[in-house]
């Protein structure tokens, strides 16, 4: 198989894994993902063994990516090097969590759930894009 439909395969197949995954963890429901933020009412915790299943399968996938040094098909890992904290960095974390915390979508979900047809994740998702161009406008300025 060529290198390039193999890579379009591989992400495919590992994209399909991750909807699937977040379908099944409920991450899709808006509902079980803001009772996961009210902490003081009717607070949900089963999404935090669904973030705690992924990082226990993705520290180990990022050691060992680090000690390999090179992907599977042999280019080089490409790694954030960038470990200061700045305005963009809080910016959009505020954002990401105002958002989370007002809709109960996070990109990955609200992606899913616009493959689903949900009227919200349609909103969201196109508010998201919207968003991500205005902020590459204005930061194409800076």
């Amino acid at each position: 198989m060529h290198n390039s439909i193999r890579t379009l395969v591989i992400a495919f197949v590992a994209g399909l894994i991750f909807g699937l995954g977040l379908l099944i963890g409920g991450m899709t429901n808006p509902a079980k993902v803001l009772n996961f933020l009210d902490v003081t009412g009717t607070w949900d915790p089963s999404l935090a063994f669904v973030m705690g299943a992924a990082l226990c399968l993705t520290i180990p996938g990022f050691m060992l990516a680090k000690k390999r040094g090179i992907t599977f098909f042999g280019s080089a890992l490409q790694l954030p090097t960038k470990s200061d904290i700045d305005a963009k960095l809080i910016g959009g974390s505020v954002l990401f969590g105002l958002g989370w915390g007002l809709v109960g979508f996070c990109p990955g979900p609200a992606l899913v759930a616009f493959g689903n047809g949900a009227e919200m994740a349609i909103v969201f998702f196109v508010s998201m894009v919207l968003g991500m161009m205005a902020f590459s406008l204005i930061d194409s300025k800076n």
